[in-house]
């Protein structure tokens, strides 16, 4: 499949389970910084936004334990930790970042720095939704979702032997194989809230493996990827 063209700004939703799958992938912040230093040297700006990866995980799983806490009490946790994920990418970025984590996606920092991070926004959905809004504030048209899977599946594949990989979708067919709402802790290639945002702004998002660092470098190049293309 294509990739797009160059933009003025490329936002990424960059996923939680790769900063911190389990320790902090110290290897993968770093060649993803690499990458990303490398293509400001040739123009791009980026926005990234973090989010909660194990350390989100952790803390609701614990915290269960000892109360029964409420769905907006677990999301208050999940944006912290995706604000302390934010602070660690933003810092890895020696300089090149802007100096402040982004909090509000609505409002776009006026800098001339060439990345800008931030992290969860508000209650009822995740990362992804800060993402949408910020592509929409940044005319940005398209989010890239870098997560852990290489496609969206239209079932999952490690409950159904028969899942097959979808290359490219619509936001009708998309929405159908995700769950209907919200939910703490949800795992899914992509926010529920934030797909139905999506599809209201009419924005292109992009699922691929993060992991696969050459292969979001044939995506920035406008090269044959590997990954799912729901617009």
């Amino acid at each position: 499949m294509d990739s797009v063209n160059k933009q003025k700004r490329i936002v990424i939703s960059l996923g939680g389970s790769l900063i911190v799958p389990n320790q902090i992938d110290i290897d993968f912040i770093s060649s993803f910084v690499h990458l990303i230093n490398e293509y400001t040297s040739s123009g791009f700006k980026f926005i990234v936004i973090t989010g909660g990866g194990h350390i989100c995980r952790n803390y609701n799983n614990a915290i269960k334990v000892i109360v029964e806490p409420t769905n907006e009490d677990l999301d208050w946790m999940g944006i912290a930790a995706t604000r302390l994920n934010a602070e660690f990418i933003r810092i890895a970025f020696d300089g090149l970042a802007y100096e402040k984590i982004m909090l509000d996606p609505d409002e776009l920092p006026d800098t001339d720095k060439s990345v800008i991070v931030g992290g969860g926004w508000q209650t009822g959905n995740s990362s992804d939704l800060a993402a949408v809004h910020i592509a929409r504030a940044s005319d940005a048209g398209k989010v890239i979702n870098l997560s852990n899977i290489d496609f969206v599946y239209d079932k999952d594949p490690k409950k159904h032997d028969d899942a097959k990989p979808i290359e490219s979708t619509s936001w009708a067919e998309f929405r159908s194989i995700l769950p209907k709402e919200w939910d703490p802790g949800l795992n899914s290639p992509f926010d529920p809230i934030a797909a139905q945002e999506s599809e209201s702004l009419g924005l292109e998002v992009v699922i691929m493996n993060g992991k696969n660092i050459d292969n979001l470098r044939k995506y920035l190049n406008g090269e044959v990827f590997t990954g799912t293309v729901i617009k």
